[in-house]
């Protein structure tokens, strides 16, 4: 006779259902697609669905590459409370890179009008194209840093090829 898994219980389902809409409210406040946040993650849409839903049958490696893609980590304290830092973490690369937060990433994409947002492989393409144009003393901690995660995210995958 096969073992079955215990009964998810009311308080587990209810912790997973808050926290599936907080992923999927702050999707929405970031303005991004449920398309680009399962892309960013590398998980379906379905999955992701079922992740803002709260089901408990997803794996937890999902539940955390869509909360990575979204800039939020969980942290558990001592005392066993679990919260939701709003902090990126170290090396985080937003699913949407929004321009006004990068000056020099902007100026490179002075003739392209009405562009407000680029994707991350679109923002490293534009660095790595226009790389002579920068200015690096100019450049600042945060957009160095989006410089290389993207280098470090993409260029490794297409070594690793």
């Amino acid at each position: 006779m096969p073992i079955s898994a215990p009964m998810p219980s009311d308080q587990m389902m209810t912790g997973l259902k808050d926290l599936g809409n907080a992923l999927r409210l702050k999707r929405k406040a970031l303005k991004i697609s449920a398309t680009a946040v399962a892309e960013a993650s590398g998980i379906s849409r379905v999955t992701l669905h079922r992740i803002e839903k709260g089901e408990p049958s997803v794996t937890m490696g999902s539940w955390f590459s869509v909360m990575g893609s979204l800039g939020l980590c969980l942290q558990v304290s001592c005392d066993g409370d679990i919260s939701r830092s709003q902090h990126p973490p170290v090396g985080w690369i937003p699913v949407q890179i929004d321009l006004a937060d990068y000056p020099q990433l902007r100026s490179l994409c002075w003739h392209i009008s009405g562009l407000d947002t680029l994707s991350p492989i679109e923002a490293l393409e534009i660095y790595e194209r226009n790389a002579r144009h920068l200015d690096l003393d100019e450049m600042s901690e945060q957009e160095r840093a989006l410089w290389e995660g993207l280098k470090q995210v993409f260029l490794r995958s297409a070594q690793d090829v």
